[in-house]
């Protein structure tokens, strides 16, 4: 079931496929708006590298990322799958990132020259570029083949586990909820007549 707040604290390119969990009525789009997109950017700020800093979000930015988002989870799906991401998914993820590569930009401290990587373009190509490139990473990683999605029966997200007994999402979303249910399964709803 869907949460009104993304779950975040995977790899980027997961935090982004996470942004449609399952809602009351099917696939929910968390990134559907410019204002949903720039509240996700803000609890993703530290892992942008300044790309949306001092811009706001327009309904042009969405489809970049939205493509994005789909390329990557085409593959994640595949992988996850055991058989091979689609070529479609690849070729967009490569394409994404020739759109707005990062350039090392030359200044000066006062004491050093300095080389910061910054991007050009409209802020939904730069960051689709920004997250195409962390895809690539990601689905080029041996950790990928620890990939898993969340046993909850209601949920598609999916995480990189850091211990191998993780099974849900988030302890606090799914792994509450599932717990909760079984123990309703063995011992029945509470009594009313008692509360």
């Amino acid at each position: 079931m869907a949460d009104s707040a993304p779950l975040t604290g995977e790899a980027l390119a997961l935090d982004l496929v996470n942004t449609r969990p399952v809602g009351a009525h099917g696939r929910v789009d968390l990134l559907a708006t410019p204002r949903q997109l720039s509240d996700w950017l803000t609890l993703e700020e530290d892992r942008l590298h300044g790309e949306a800093r001092g811009t706001a979000p327009t309904r042009a930015d969405l489809a970049p990322l939205h493509a994005v988002r789909a390329h990557t989870e085409a593959a994640v799906r595949a992988l996850l799958n055991g058989t091979q991401p689609p070529g479609t998914a690849l070729r967009g993820l490569t394409e994404a990132q020739r759109s707005a590569p990062p350039v090392r930009e030359l200044g000066w401290d006062g004491t050093a020259v300095t080389a910061v990587p910054r991007r050009t373009g409209p802020l939904g190509t730069r960051l689709a570029a920004l997250l195409a490139e962390d895809a690539a990473e990601l689905l080029s990683a041996p950790t990928i083949s620890r990939l898993k999605e969340c046993e909850a029966d209601d949920c598609v997200l999916v995480f990189l586990p850091s211990h191998p007994r993780r099974r849900w999402c988030s302890p606090t979303r799914c792994g509450n909820r599932t717990r909760v249910a079984r123990y309703y399964r063995r011992h029945g709803p509470p009594d009313a007549s008692r509360v």
